[in-house]
């Protein structure tokens, strides 16, 4: 991050999505940016690759009980957090794979819910600036979501047979947001939202065991990102514009027309 003050960034989704690795990733991630965009107006919907099955300190659980448990509480706070939904994949916790069968499932929720941006991790991460490993699966469900996005869910020949048999043609994504990344370059003022995140926190009792000095971290984190655009708190992203909006379209257009020299 750099000391320079930046410009908050003023776009915003009417539709947008969030796809993650884990139950409570999304709430780690960008829980203030979603809360704070379905504030204003926009439809958001999550999507967990995996139920989370894999994430306790016993091996003598029982990782059905502990998904379903875990499903539980990121519904309670998707809930809070306001989404529209949450989908769950049900794919092998600890073990997420980017192959095609997750791609296609990735595909079929963008298409069915069409959103115009979705956030995802940063797939290009294995070790966060700072220090600390990326998780294996959140690496996997980004790359994932990157690859569904461009270009098989744009695309009317990747999985054809959701056009033709399950009314669920090509969808454009818009945007990327790329949440935990070590190259942020766009700054979303959350102030507003900021407490909504940690209330969407406390939802996930299997996870957080020392709450308070999680939620301090976390308020850090947001007060430090906030500090780039001189307000209270923000979530940071690395920002990829794959199409422009029809409006933006135009204007670069018309830019790039009063540029051209005159006929004489």
């Amino acid at each position: 991050m750099t000391d320079a003050k930046t410009e908050p960034h003023s776009w915003r989704a009417g539709r947008f999505m969030v796809i993650v690795g884990h139950p409570d990733d999304a709430d780690f991630g960008p829980a203030g940016t979603a809360a704070a965009w379905i504030d204003a107006g926009s439809e958001g919907w999550l999507v967990c690759c995996t139920s989370g099955d894999a994430g306790g300190e016993d091996p003598n659980a029982d990782p059905t009980e502990l998904a379903r448990a875990r499903e539980d509480e990121q519904r309670r706070a998707a809930r809070v957090v306001g989404y529209k939904g949450v989908t769950f994949l049900h794919q092998p916790d600890g073990n997420l794979v980017n192959d095609l069968p997750l791609r296609e499932m990735l595909v079929r929720e963008i298409r069915a819910f069409r959103p115009d941006a979705v956030f995802c991790g940063d797939p290009e991460v294995v070790i966060h600036r700072g220090g600390g490993i990326n998780h294996t699966d959140h690496r996997a469900a980004a790359m994932a979501a990157v690859d569904a996005v461009y270009p098989a869910a744009r695309n009317p020949m990747a999985f054809p047979y959701l056009s033709t048999r399950a009314g669920l043609p090509a969808h454009r994504v818009r945007r990327l947001y790329l949440m935990w990344t070590n190259e942020p370059d766009t700054w979303i003022d959350v102030t507003a939202t900021a407490e909504r995140k940690i209330e969407a926190l406390r939802c996930h009792a299997s996870q957080i065991h020392d709450a308070e000095a999680v939620f301090a971290r976390v308020r850090g984190r947001m007060t430090e990102q906030g500090a780039a655009l001189g307000v209270g708190a923000a979530e940071a992203y690395r920002l990829v514009v794959l199409d422009q909006d029809p409006v933006e379209s135009a204007d670069v257009e018309e830019g790039l027309a009063a540029e051209q020299p005159k006929a004489r």
